[in-house]
């Protein structure tokens, strides 16, 4: 069904939409997109960064647990 769009049949949505909500809407809505798509990607970034320290943690607090063998008692 919508395969069949193409460029003028998005133009045509486009310009309905701004007739619709007007100008100064649809500049505050793209702005709060552009808020909403910026905090994401903080997000993501803090949450990898996150990872990766514990990871670190995680890797500097392991250790060798092996029972060492004594050679007398061999």
């Amino acid at each position: 069904m919508l395969n069949n769009i193409g460029l003028p049949g998005l133009l045509l949505i486009a310009v309905v939409v701004l007739v619709l909500f007007g100008r100064g809407k649809i500049s505050s809505l793209m702005g709060e997109v552009g808020k909403g798509i910026t905090s994401f990607k903080k997000g993501v970034a803090e949450g990898s960064k996150e990872l990766e320290d514990a990871d670190k943690h995680s890797a500097e607090s392991a250790r060798d647990v092996t029972p060492v063998e004594d050679k007398d008692k061999a």
